[in-house]
């Protein structure tokens, strides 16, 4: 049997318990099976992929979740502890008992997919997959072929959500399942929010999450988008996040990944009206034989657009990264501003990053630049810090947080900063503090 065939074997058991649905919902799962079916897996010959080996969740025996039942003490033990209107997933089924929309502006739609298309169906039609079709990769097919699940967030214009909106995917140990949310996310003009995806799970989790999100911004809306992915080892995460920004809108990435057995992030930003701007900020952190692979792209389709990007890597023991970034400048694009940078801090001998940044110009009258560089830990500045009684560990956690520290600067929610912060350099002494830690690390190089 195939990889694909027992994939689709548990489509078809799946088609054969789902009551009768609009005949556009059948349609799509159909085109995203077809596709699927006709490209299979991607293999390492296809360039996308070439660094990126998906044997493993290929060959996996997936079953899919029945239901969400779960603790709220095992909820609590992995959610964020955050004040925010939250919508909750066991194994992808929604959880409403380990959800809180109280007191929800009347401006806010935050709802479970599910729900979304039995209440209005036609209203989620026209959006679902327009920016992600099934023609993206074998993984988005897959997911439209099972798409039953996700969010369906939408902000009124001219709304500010004063609470962020978190989207919480729980991962349970057991029998191996797979998932497929579908994300949806429709920002009316001037509005204001910050979206947070966060994937956890019990530590003997072996589950695979494969993930599309959709967003689309009106013109001078503002989205603030944390994605906190720390699910554990066992777990194989794949997820396309495709972003359509209108004029002077304004996008903010906030990529954290920590956890997962094989992971890969698609992360596309369309800028099509003047002065969008978008900002890409990633941090990944390996260890084990951890694989993270992140695959961004900005597409600058609109003169006097901006766009930064700053994505850091940390690996240790065999943990392999990889880091694929691409400025796209359509024809007279002109005034445009797109900058990109990726560092990468190897804590082994024994791991590996690989590394593309990349540019694609085809206007005159641009602003670019792209640059990657990778190192070590600076032995004289780990002695430094010792011959001021700080030992080792406490050396190497306190420089690997500095070199993490110009992104998570830019992390506004302590919450998750602080789970960044644990998972980078451990726990650490109560007396630092990551703003003093950056200008000691400097001095100390100086």
């Amino acid at each position: 049997m195939s990889d694909t065939q027992t994939f689709l074997d548990t489509l078809n058991a799946r088609s054969q318990q789902r009551d009768a649905e609009p005949t556009w919902i059948a349609a799509r799962r159909q085109a995203g099976a077809a596709r699927f079916e006709a490209i299979g897996f991607p293999t390492r010959r296809d360039e996308e992929w070439k660094y990126t080996d998906v044997r493993s969740i290929a060959q996996g025996n997936f079953a899919l979740a029945e239901s969400a039942e779960f603790s709220q003490a095992q909820a609590a033990a992995l959610t964020l502890p955050l004040d925010a209107y939250r919508l909750t997933f066991v194994d992808g089924v929604f959880s409403s008992a380990l959800s809180d929309l109280d007191a929800l502006p009347d401006s806010v739609q935050v709802l479970p997919l599910s729900k979304a298309l039995t209440d209005n169906h036609e209203a989620v039609g026209g959006p679902l997959g327009r920016l992600t079709s099934v023609d993206f990769s074998a993984f988005a097919a897959l997911n439209t072929a099972f798409m039953e699940e996700g969010a369906v967030v939408r902000i009124a214009p001219g709304t500010v959500v004063e609470k962020p909106i978190l989207l919480q995917f729980l991962s349970r140990a057991g029998t191996p399942v797979m998932s497929h949310p579908r994300i949806l996310v429709e920002a009316g003009g001037r509005s204001e929010a910050t979206l947070i995806e966060h994937y956890a799970g019990e530590t003997d989790a072996t589950n695979f999450t494969n993930v599309v999100a959709e967003l689309m911004l009106d013109r001078g809306a503002i989205l603030n988008h944390y994605k906190l992915q720390e699910a554990p080892l066992g777990d194989m995460h794949v997820a396309s996040i495709h972003v359509e920004q209108s004029r002077d809108t304004r996008y903010s990435s906030y990529n954290l990944n920590l956890g997962g057995a094989l992971v890969r992030n698609d992360l596309i930003s369309d800028l099509n009206g003047q002065g969008a701007e978008t900002n890409f900020l990633g941090l990944f952190f390996g260890q084990g034989r951890q694989h993270v692979d992140n695959h961004t792209k900005v597409n600058h389709n609109a003169p006097l657009t901006f766009s930064n990007e700053n994505y850091k890597g940390i690996l240790d023991d065999r943990a392999h990264g990889v880091f694929n970034g691409k400025v796209y400048v359509k024809r007279d694009s002109q005034k445009i501003e797109g900058f990109q940078s990726n560092q990468n801090l190897l804590l082994s001998d024994r791991a590996h990053i690989d590394a593309k940044p990349e540019l694609e110009i085809y206007a005159d009258d641009v602003k670019c630049s792209h640059g990657t560089t990778t190192g070590q830990l600076d032995e004289e500045a780990i002695y430094a810090l010792r011959t001021r009684g700080i030992d080792e560990a406490t050396a190497r956690g306190l420089l690997t947080l500095a070199f993490a520290g110009e992104v998570l600067d830019q992390v506004a929610l302590d919450a998750v900063a602080e789970r960044v912060e644990l998972a980078v350099a451990g726990k650490l002494p109560e007396r630092f503090n990551l703003a003093g830690l950056v200008e000691a690390a400097v001095s100390l190089n100086d």
